[in-house]
């Protein structure tokens, strides 16, 4: 036998162990595989039900007769109704797991959202909001603690792609409720067909969700207060939010009083801004991966900032887009890179972890327009938008004061 023979037959033996090896570990990798699919599905499908409400709320003012004042009254509901959620999320994912929650939540956000197009009076529509605005967080942590749990399970960093699904079903929500509208199907029938979907939806994904949100099996409290590195994440999440919040509001009146541009254009702003945040999600998860959390949140900040400068700086049509644009890049990143690493807390649960962080970025989400509000009725727009570009810096300060990233990139 030569010596090239003798070298195959000792070989074989390791190459067949091999082969057999990873056969073995294939189904494992499909599994997980599966986990992914089943999480990015109700992360979709919870973006399609978000943006379906919102895309019928002129719809739903007109057929309840509602003035802007009584309206706004009515919309209160779901940020009561998010608050509410909060002492429970945390508890609940830690004591059942979050694919329960998952699977509950879905199904109750689904029949919520039928409950709003069913109201025909103010007090309904309020009553139904605070149901729909309560399992939309609920389902808002427990999937996010799935994501995280996925996550661990591809040892590299993946929850910005989730985020970046849930921007992209804004988008198909506005273009269904747009064409419901233009189609004269009522909200209720609309909703209907979203929840159905949903309950197909989550019936499919609910086998392969993660079973188990702590892989690891290691123990940790339910109840704690937050330590350091979730307070900072929980700051930053604050202050990303604050400035998506007031883009969310703010970004067609800026066009429309400090560009002045015709009113058919008021909304490309606004366009510019989702369409960088959407985007970039898609993208971050690899930028992540190789630079680590607090490098990129640091860029994140850095973008936002100078997307804001820009804007003000520049009041002009397109000076103002790549400002916007900017912005979008900017803050897409932030919120799921925190939520990643806050899920992986080592002081409390993950789920328990993700309320506390999310708890305080909403209160940035909601606090931003009317502080925009307050300082441009004392000033104006762009001074506006220049006191939300320390929101921006404060990121890129805070995200340098985190621990060391082999404490948080793990």
């Amino acid at each position: 036998m030569s010596l090239s023979e003798r070298e195959i037959h000792v070989g074989a033996p390791d190459m067949r162990q091999h082969f057999r090896q990873d056969i073995k570990n294939a189904p494992a990798h499909a599994a997980v595989l599966f986990n992914r699919i089943a999480v990015s599905a109700i992360f979709f499908m919870h973006g399609l039900t978000f943006a379906s409400w919102a895309s019928r709320i002129p719809t739903i003012q007109e057929n309840l007769r509602l003035s802007a004042s009584e309206l706004g009254g009515v919309l209160f509901g779901l940020p009561v109704g998010f608050f509410i959620s909060l002492p429970f999320a945390g508890w609940l994912i830690a004591k059942l797991q979050s694919k329960r929650v998952v699977v509950a939540a879905s199904v109750s956000y689904g029949i919520s959202l039928v409950g709003i197009g069913m109201m025909s009076s103010a007090f309904g529509l309020f009553v139904s909001l605070f149901a729909f605005g309560f399992f939309a967080n609920l389902l808002n942590i427990s999937i996010n603690t799935q994501a995280v749990a996925v996550e661990s399970l591809y040892k590299k960093k993946i929850m910005a792609s989730f985020h970046g699904l849930w921007s992209l079903a804004g988008f198909a929500g506005a273009a269904l409720g747009t064409w419901m509208i233009n189609h004269s199907v009522s909200p209720l029938y609309h909703f209907g067909i979203i929840c159905i979907t949903f309950v197909i939806v989550n019936t499919a994904c609910a086998f392969h969700l993660v079973s188990k949100d702590d892989a690891g099996g290691e123990k940790r409290p339910i109840f704690a207060m937050p330590d350091r590195t979730l307070l900072g994440l929980g700051f930053i999440a604050f202050c990303s939010m604050m400035v998506e919040g007031a883009m969310f509001d703010w970004s067609g009146l800026y066009f429309m009083q400090v560009i002045q541009v015709d009113p058919g254009l008021t909304g490309f702003g606004y366009a510019t801004f989702m369409v960088a945040m959407a985007g970039m999600r898609f993208a971050a998860d690899s930028f992540s991966n190789k630079v680590g959390l607090k490098k990129i949140l640091q860029v994140s900040g850095a973008r936002a900032t100078t997307g804001l400068l820009v804007a003000v700086v520049f009041p002009q049509m397109m000076p103002s887009l790549a400002g916007f644009f900017l912005i979008g890049m900017g803050v897409s990143s932030v919120v799921p890179m925190v939520y990643s690493a806050a899920g992986r807390s080592r002081s409390v649960s993950s789920g328990t972890a993700l309320t506390a962080v999310s708890s305080m970025g909403f209160v940035g989400l909601l606090i931003g327009p009317p502080i925009i509000g307050f300082i441009a009725e004392a000033s104006d727009l762009r001074i506006s938008f220049l006191t939300l570009s320390l929101m921006s810096v404060a990121v890129v300060i805070l995200a340098s004061r985190l621990p060391a990233p082999s404490n948080l990139d793990r």
